[in-house]
């Protein structure tokens, strides 16, 4: 069996440019690769639309051992309404603490030597003003959750996720993971009742690696995309192409012109 790991986080972004500059500049990220769609996901990856979309990975490092961020952009939508369900992805990262402090980007102290900074969007960081104790300075994702016990036998006995840390005074709880094949996933949330987004399915990346993917919602309908080790690895070679088409669909992007001569506003997602 392939080992299962936490792979990336997905944000939905309405400014492609300025949410690239905080990633890459700010938070110091690399581009790791970046895909353009000529139509909607069949498995809702950019969300309900049926338009041109993008992907971009960012990372601190290859996608093979490091947690990574997806941007999906998709053309013509402005902004998205923010929920209270992400909380936040804590970082250790000094260096990002420089950039943003170099940059002029707002930095709120929130305890000793901790920074909460805001991405474009509305998305929250935290970071931690040192060296990380490893490769990778992604330390947690922290989601808000209506019943945390609930959520522990979903992430923990299904998932296969380890509790590493449960504080019940303060209902939260950290989790990490362990192994699994897609369709015994598939087979083991249809036994418990547990809500399949997305059967068992075949996704093409023009130009590259078909992945079969799961997507799973969890008690409070957090996405939960599941994919198939041995072709995701191929997938998610990095691209040393990856600024360079990144930048290149930037600057053919014209849509914000083109709503700007209508006098219109990007429609909201």
């Amino acid at each position: 069996m392939a080992t299962r790991r936490a792979l990336h986080f997905v944000f939905k972004v309405g400014n492609r440019f300025q949410t690239v500059h905080f990633f890459r500049d700010v938070l110091g990220m690399k581009v790791l690769r970046h895909e353009e769609f000529e139509e909607g996901c069949k498995a809702a990856c950019n969300g309900p639309y049926d338009g041109k979309w993008s992907k971009t990975m960012v990372g601190f490092g290859p996608e093979d051992d490091h947690f990574v961020a997806e941007l999906t952009y998709n053309y013509g939508i402005g902004d998205y309404k923010l929920g209270n369900d992400f909380m936040g992805i804590t970082l250790a990262s000094s260096h990002a603490v420089s950039n943003a402090r170099k940059l002029e980007w707002p930095l709120s102290e929130v305890e000793e030597e901790v920074f909460e900074i805001e991405a474009p969007g509305g998305y929250k960081f935290y970071l931690h003003n040192r060296t990380p104790p490893q490769s990778d300075p992604v330390l947690k994702v922290t989601l808000a959750v209506s019943d945390l016990q609930k959520s522990l036998n979903y992430w923990s006995n299904l998932l296969g996720m380890k509790v590493y840390e449960q504080d019940e005074e303060k209902e939260r709880a950290l989790l990490g993971y362990a192994d699994n094949q897609l369709p015994d996933l598939e087979d083991l949330m249809k036994r418990e009742n547990q809500k399949i987004l997305t059967p068992l399915v075949s996704l093409d990346t023009p130009g590259k690696a078909t992945v079969q993917v799961v997507i799973l919602a969890d008690p409070d309908g957090h996405e939960i995309c599941f994919v198939g080790d041995e072709a995701f690895r191929e997938l998610s070679k990095m691209d040393p192409e990856g600024n360079k088409f990144l930048d290149d669909a930037m600057a053919a992007d014209k849509s914000d012109e083109w709503f700007s001569k209508r006098n219109k506003p990007k429609a909201s997602g």
